[in-house]
């Protein structure tokens, strides 16, 4: 019998230990079979699961981390399982269940089972071949050093600290190369394509079994089919029903803000921020501002530039005021390719798909030249009448010389990215997305931008548009928020009235 079929057989021989359906045995579902099946197949040594709260990940994993202590396909001696979360009242979850679980097994197992809380959560279990033990430990790394496990379960990974959480998971993945372990890494949906948890997702390693239960994005956060997609549990009864996902789903669209992207990383298993810091516009904000069909290119353009350097990247955004058409064109160099540059800023494929859609280019090799790129984004708007360009004057000298030599004739707006003009610019860009003056075909490129850029604020209350990561690459929301608020104080000044003379 395989080491799946056996852990399944446990877990059918547990009894739910809380909650409404306490008492009765435990169920298998389809999705959980095949976790189960994948993670204990003989090649893997790494599981990640990425599932919707609520849906029985701490339960399933603490039955799994249970069978292994009791070496039911697991004959190793002086086994040793670690259950690992953010902090210890988060491993605590997962420690109870277990607790719970050993509870409704027959007595004589329960007999050589030995529960301690103190000063550490331990349930130590002995056999003929000695003593067994499953600890939980908080996400730091220093309490994992020189541990040998035989199974790692981490719990709630895509929402570890930086730094101690990396510190831990290397602390326990090299700790389970002593005894042949394998790892189980299951949470949420980290708040971007570059954490480490979306990464044990996203690449191809060998020894890895990935399950994710990740709707499409952009799709409203009260759509059925693809609540059930990240809430695989709730037509089968467990965790929240169908009924309470759709009323809370609706509720937090009237809310809006913290609350709506907050029920999009958790309950929707989507990958957006649930920070409450000052996001420049949330998933949904900006998705209020996409169309299927874009409005004409009608009037005056005004373009909005961010120049980037060798590594950051270069864009261009065409914001027609009349009508609130808005278009955003990115570069790259050519070298690094843009498949190791993805790697490198830790969002996979993610430029090459821009690429693939038409909205990222690559020019020049090592650097994006400027008058070369410059003649690419006055001949993307040929033909039509220039009412300004603007751009940070932060790299006036440079993009002065490239202008000259592109012979650009249209007036030429420069402007901070400081709390002075930076916050003029966010609160008119705002308000121009809130008023649907901005108008957008759906865009990997402004989406990944408006995903990594936040606003910081000072005592005073001014804002100023930065990263919120250190790879973020946030130059396509830059040149919006610059294009944007220049066309939105053309549109206020209005057309000039040129008065006849009068005779007194």
């Amino acid at each position: 019998m395989s080491d799946a079929s056996k852990a399944l057989r446990f877990l059918r021989s547990l009894s739910i230990p809380e909650g409404p359906l306490a008492g009765q045995p435990m169920k298998i579902a389809p999705f959980q079979r095949s976790f189960v099946k994948g993670a204990l197949a003989p090649e893997t040594q790494v599981a990640v699961l990425s599932i919707g709260r609520g849906n029985a990940k701490s339960a399933l994993s603490a039955g799994i981390s249970l069978g292994s202590l009791l070496g039911e396909w697991d004959r190793q001696p002086r086994r040793e399982i670690v259950l690992a979360a953010r902090t210890r009242d988060q491993a605590r979850i997962a420690w109870d269940f277990a607790a719970g679980f050993a509870a409704t097994l027959p007595e004589e197992t329960q007999k050589r089972l030995t529960f301690r809380r103190s000063p550490r959560l331990e349930i130590e279990y002995e056999d003929e071949r000695g003593s067994h033990f499953l600890r939980a430990i908080a996400a730091d790394g220093k309490s994992a050093l020189g541990s040998a496990p035989t199974l790692v379960l981490m719990d709630e990974r895509g929402h570890w600290p930086v730094g101690r959480g990396d510190d831990l998971e290397q602390a326990l993945l090299s700790g389970l190369g002593k005894r042949g372990g394998r790892a189980f890494i299951i949470s949420t949906s980290a708040a971007d394509d570059a954490h480490p948890f979306s990464r044990w997702i996203d690449e191809e390693l060998p020894g890895k079994f990935v399950q994710e239960h990740r709707p499409a994005p952009g799709l409203p956060a009260d759509d059925l089919a693809s609540l059930l997609a990240a809430n695989p549990g709730a037509k089968l009864g467990i965790g929240s029903s169908v009924e309470w996902l759709l009323a809370t789903a609706r509720r937090a669209i009237a809310q809006g803000g913290t609350a709506l992207t907050s029920f999009r990383l958790y309950n929707r298993n989507e990958r957006v921020s649930g920070e409450a810091r000052d996001l420049l516009l949330t998933l949904d904000e900006w998705l209020a501002c996409e169309v299927a069909e874009l409005p004409a290119r009608s009037g005056p353009v005004v373009i909005g530039i961010d120049l980037g350097g060798s590594s950051s990247m270069t864009a261009a955004t065409f914001y027609w005021y009349e009508t609130g058409r808005l278009e955003a064109l990115g570069w790259f160099p050519t070298k690094p390719s843009l498949l190791d540059r993805g790697q490198r800023d830790g969002v996979s494929g993610r430029y090459g798909e821009m690429a693939d859609r038409g909205e990222l280019r690559t020019l020049g090799a090592m650097t994006v030249p400027v008058a070369s790129w410059l003649r690419e984004v006055l001949q993307h708007v040929q033909g039509e009448t220039i009412a300004a360009v603007t751009a940070d004057r932060f790299k006036q000298a440079e993009l002065g010389e490239a202008m000259d030599k592109a012979g650009l004739k249209a007036p030429v707006v420069w402007r901070g990215m400081g709390f002075r003009d930076g916050s003029e610019d966010v609160d008119r860009f705002r308000r121009a997305c809130f008023d649907g003056q901005v108008r957008a075909r759906p865009s990997l490129l402004l989406r990944s931008a408006f995903s990594d850029a936040i606003c910081l604020r000072d005592p005073a209350g001014n804002l100023k548009l930065t990263k919120g990561r250190s790879l973020g690459r946030i130059d396509a929301a830059s040149a919006s928020v610059l294009a944007v608020a220049e066309g939105a104080r053309i549109a206020a000044r209005g057309a000039r009235v040129v008065r006849p003379p009068q005779w007194a």
